[in-house]
């Protein structure tokens, strides 16, 4: 039997049952209009708030996943609590959703780590949301839609505490060469601003998704690092730019932009979120 990761957040960040959960993802999903997709899709950026917040901005992202059939995806995610440990990881062979469980591939993050000069540490039970949360969209996205997929995929999930340069950059690069031969999909989970008015978050942000677009990770560290612009998972975005470069991607390209106060109706204090696709160009 699978040790399987408990939820801390089902029930509160997402619908607590099974059947409730799928019809909300499905309708964030088909709500999701996409522009056409010039190329193969190597990755998503998501947000990573309550469902009710970013859900339908998180649907952009994963609509564009559908129809895909990695053997493992990626996900990487801040990590918001205190640790010691620059990478962390799920030390259970599994997370549980109330759609079932997301078995971790182990050998991939062994062959991962023999890539990376940083370790990364399993941890139990932890409570970070920003991981799980991405997951129900991938289980209704990939597997949701594919019933006759035998063999779904599997995950490997990694949280970035030391949300540095030289973190991102050896992670990504690292990933790079893991998943060279492997039928894989990369998921960076952030949220943009937090807690300005409407007006300012939308320049902030919008200044942040130009930096997720120019491809060019370094640039998205630069923009953290003095201000002009702001993403609570900046390192897992930088990460995941540097992998998909190496594995061929070309261009990024924003689907969807809101904030919270787009939802509640209160502009004074809004947390920005942002969906965009990773691309290698045809």
């Amino acid at each position: 039997m699978l040790d399987v990761r408990p939820s801390p957040i089902a029930g509160t960040w997402y619908e607590g049952n099974a059947k409730a959960l799928a019809r909300t993802v499905d309708e964030y999903l088909n709500n999701a209009q996409l522009p056409a997709l010039d190329g193969e899709v190597i990755g998503v950026i998501a947000p990573h708030a309550g469902y009710r917040y970013s859900g339908a901005v998180a649907g952009y992202a994963f609509a564009a996943v559908r129809g895909l059939r990695p053997d493992l995806v990626v996900v990487i995610s801040p990590f918001h609590n205190f640790s010691n440990h620059p990478l962390l990881t799920t030390a259970h062979d599994a997370y549980g959703t109330p759609l079932g469980n997301v078995e971790v591939d182990k050998a991939a993050l062994v062959e991962l780590s023999s890539h990376l000069d940083i370790p990364i540490t399993p941890v139990f039970a932890d409570k970070e949301h920003s991981l799980e949360i991405e997951l129900p969209f991938l289980q209704r996205a990939l597997i949701g839609r594919s019933e006759s997929q035998t063999r779904p995929y599997k995950l490997l999930p990694i949280m970035i505490r030391a949300q540095e340069v030289d973190v991102a950059r050896k992670l990504g690069l690292a990933l790079a060469k893991m998943l060279k031969d492997k039928k894989s999909l990369l998921v960076a989970s952030t949220d943009l601003s937090h807690f300005y008015d409407q007006t300012t978050a939308k320049k902030l942000d919008s200044e942040m998704l130009k930096r997720f677009e120019s491809f060019d990770p370094e640039s998205i560290f630069e923009a953290e690092h003095t201000g002009k612009a702001f993403a609570c998972g900046h390192a897992a975005v930088a990460a995941v730019l540097w992998a998909s470069r190496e594995l061929g991607a070309n261009k990024v390209k924003v689907l969807r932009h809101a904030t919270s106060g787009d939802v509640t109706g209160d502009t004074t204090s809004v947390v920005g979120y942002g969906a965009a696709v990773v691309l290698k160009g045809r």
